[in-house]
């Protein structure tokens, strides 16, 4: 069994408010969540309106699997205009670990 984990550091652009922030994020927990059956969700900066931290995890039989799908996720997210990726912190674990 392997566990891939994301932890995505997000600028958002011209957001001026909690709940322009929300507008913003939901959208793209949803389309991860959607796209990729990861579980997906804001796990960091919530009382910050321009910051957003991001977490993705995802259960497989297969590391090769999981890296695939992390990578996509990390290009879906990079590739979004109204937000700025700063970081992304990636962890597989393995039973090994």
């Amino acid at each position: 069994m392997y566990v891939g984990t994301l932890s995505f550091d997000l600028l958002l652009g011209d957001v001026h408010s909690l709940k322009e922030k929300r507008s913003v994020v939901r959208p793209i927990v949803a389309e991860l969540q959607r796209k990729f059956s990861v579980s997906a969700a804001e796990v960091g900066d919530q009382d910050l309106h321009r910051r957003a931290r991001l977490g993705v995890a995802l259960v497989s039989g297969d590391a090769g699997f999981v890296s695939d799908v992390l990578d996509r996720c990390e290009r879906l997210v990079a590739a979004r205009p109204e937000v700025e990726l700063l970081s992304v912190r990636r962890r597989l674990h393995g039973d090994e670990d």
